[in-house]
């Protein structure tokens, strides 16, 4: 594999911007990534090299150096059955199902959804963005092991450059369906709550004065005695957030082995998973900028547990 150029021309709003903060918008990348490749000299403006501080000029055009990955992969594409919601030249988005581990990590190094998709690309030959890097073939973000729902992958660079920074810029629509503890009072809300490490698990995240600002909306779509149905809008998108959020209001995730205790820990009964469930997806398309728009039904397991409690309501009633 060769290097990857990037180039992007300023435009006149971004005026006096910095030229890492400019260039991570821009690209997607972590700001981060995009220091460090600035410091190998990997970035110019009209062929003159750049610094992370230095202002960009409208009209100049940049470039940066995007190193190659490992030439070679590491992972080996597996057999596992994906439902795919929507395909097209630019993207995947799948229904991935509850259990499956979106990228290998140290304890999951196969049987993820990265390798799933290695083995679809080898049979459609439609292709995986590399961005991200051997072990993330096409992925634009990910789903936590024990959430069901949509996930996007890229199939080009260029789309997964534009996804990134339709995240980056919050213009991609993320709604997920929660069933919680307790009767939540307000029937919309917004939760707005800093999400860093907690400094006790380190393991786990938590709403803490130094987090990261992070903001969650809800509405109560059905309420149930002691669970409340929720559909939430990810408007930020932090590790474990919807968990971490709900959790700190009172009303965790049922079902959740981390941030819930007692009955919530354990849920409804037949509820065997965390109920949590990204169902929309609504996104720009990279090549068009038509509006591409998602949605997968909640999975069997919690439909019936749904089922149980609105018997258990007629009963009652």
């Amino acid at each position: 594999m060769t290097d990857r150029r990037l180039t992007v021309e300023v435009p006149a709003g971004a005026a006096g911007s910095r030229a890492d903060r400019f260039v991570a918008d821009a690209s997607g990348l972590s700001r981060a990534y995009v220091q460090r490749l600035i410091a190998e000299g990997r970035l110019t403006a009209d062929g003159n090299p750049m610094r992370a501080r230095d202002p960009v000029t409208p009209g100049a055009h940049l470039e940066l150096e995007i190193p190659a990955a490992a030439a070679e992969p590491v992972h080996l594409p597996e057999q596992i059955p994906l439902r795919i919601v929507y395909e097209d030249a630019d993207l995947v988005i799948v229904d991935k199902p509850a259990g499956l581990v979106t990228h290998p990590a140290p304890g999951h190094e196969t049987g993820t959804l990265v390798n799933a998709l290695l083995a679809m690309d080898a049979e459609d030959g439609g292709g995986l963005g590399t961005i991200a890097g051997v072990d993330r073939p096409g992925i634009v973000h990910r789903l936590d092991r024990d959430t069901s729902g949509l996930l996007m992958v890229a199939r080009t660079d260029a789309a997964q450059v534009s996804l990134q920074a339709q995240l980056k810029a919050r213009r991609i629509h993320k709604r997920y369906l929660a069933l919680v503890a307790g009767a939540v009072a307000a029937q919309v809300g917004r939760i707005e709550a800093p999400i860093g490490r907690d400094p006790r698990h380190r393991q786990r995240m938590a709403v803490t004065a130094d987090g990261k600002p992070s903001t969650t909306g809800y509405r109560v779509r059905e309420r149930f005695a002691g669970w409340t149905l929720l559909e939430l809008e990810l408007i930020t998108g932090r590790t474990h957030q919807i968990r971490v959020h709900l959790a700190s209001i009172g009303h965790p995730v049922a079902g959740d082995p981390v941030y819930a205790t007692g009955p919530a820990r354990r849920g409804p009964d037949g509820l065997e998973r965390l109920f949590l469930h990204a169902w929309r997806l609504e996104l720009v398309s990279p090549s068009d900028s038509g509006l591409i728009r998602a949605e997968a039904p909640l999975p069997d397991e919690l439909e019936s547990v749904l089922a149980r409690l609105r018997s258990a309501q007629e009963v009652r009633a």
